[in-house]
């Protein structure tokens, strides 16, 4: 009998509370170790990468983007029934993994200013997903998953616990990318930004501050995750320097198959990049998808490199998509 995963009606009710819940173990800490040693070595690899080596060349964080569609571990990781189920108990059966990113600490890194993101708007203007509907709230489920240790000193995520039911970020407007801000910036004697962007510019009241004192530290080890509304408010300590580790955080985003994705967008522009969006498909991780209005691809590795052959095979219909 197959095990599942889904979270019990306690964890349920303590989620829709708190807007967070785990962290979860995935890979024990040594597991995780042995894989990470390998996958960095192999993700310096972008041959079958969907998008350009120019997205590289920015050295910025859209060059993270996506890579579980070629690379063969991470196309298994935001599969897992250990991750998928659990999303499942709160977006229902019919689920979509519509982006993937790396995100990086390195020794002095700020940290990553408090935030929230409900179309992810909130760098280029233009909503990348959108929900049918008048709904209360919107956003994503992001599954944030330590690839290392992910203490205090490293750079540990925080949360604001219940704060995904208000938006405090208009993401109408638009924040101004200067790259020279990063790890500049002292926001009440804490090193904090948002990879070029200051957050602070999107704020509904222009004198509203986020609570501090009500945050908590997230501290992971490595091969544990933790799922939230990408709707709650969070952040990141800086990295203190005093380990040379970094800390890798892989934060892989699902939503139901009823949200558009990339509405009417051809590219991603933001960070001071640019991405198109022609060999871009989102992934099927569980039910099936009866509406059709989203591109659909295939996994994709290294050892099956994507074509535009799979894409329209995957894009023939409801039948083709939802298996």
């Amino acid at each position: 009998m197959t095990r599942s995963f889904a979270l019990s009606q306690e964890e349920l009710s303590e989620f829709h509370e708190r807007g967070y819940a785990g962290p979860f173990t995935l890979y024990e800490p040594e597991e995780m170790r042995r894989i990470w040693s390998k996958e960095r070595i192999r993700l310096l690899d972008r041959s079958a990468a969907v998008y350009p080596d120019a997205a590289a060349a920015s050295g910025t964080n859209i060059a993270n983007y996506d890579r579980h569609l070629d690379e063969e571990f991470l196309a298994d990781h935001i599969c897992r029934p250990e991750i998928v189920d659990r999303v499942g108990s709160v977006l229902g059966p019919d689920l979509l993994c519509w982006r993937t990113e790396f995100f990086p600490k390195y020794p002095g890194d700020e940290g990553t200013d408090w935030h929230q993101a409900d179309t992810f708007a909130n760098t280029s203007g233009t909503p990348q997903i959108l929900w049918p509907g008048q709904r209360e709230s919107g956003g994503t489920i992001t599954v944030w998953c330590a690839f290392t240790d992910a203490t205090v000193d490293r750079g540990a995520l925080q949360f604001i616990p219940g704060t995904h039911h208000t938006m405090f970020y208009d993401e109408t407007k638009r924040m101004e990318y200067r790259p020279e801000q990063v790890n500049s910036l002292d926001k009440d004697g804490v090193r904090r930004g948002f990879f070029g962007y200051d957050y602070r510019e999107l704020q509904i009241d222009p004198d509203w501050k986020p609570d501090d004192d009500a945050a908590v530290s997230m501290v992971m080890k490595a091969g544990q995750f933790i799922l939230f509304w990408s709707t709650l408010m969070h952040a990141s300590h800086p990295h203190s320097g005093q380990t040379k580790e970094p800390r890798i955080g892989f934060a892989a985003r699902y939503v139901p198959t009823e949200v558009r994705i990339y509405p009417e967008s051809d590219a991603i522009e933001e960070y001071g990049g640019r991405i198109s969006l022609d060999r871009y498909g989102a992934v099927l991780v569980s039910g099936r998808d009866d509406y059709g209005h989203n591109k659909l691809v295939e996994r994709t590795t290294r050892d099956h490199p994507f074509s535009t052959d799979r894409l329209r095979t995957a894009l023939a219909g409801p039948a083709a998509a939802g298996g």
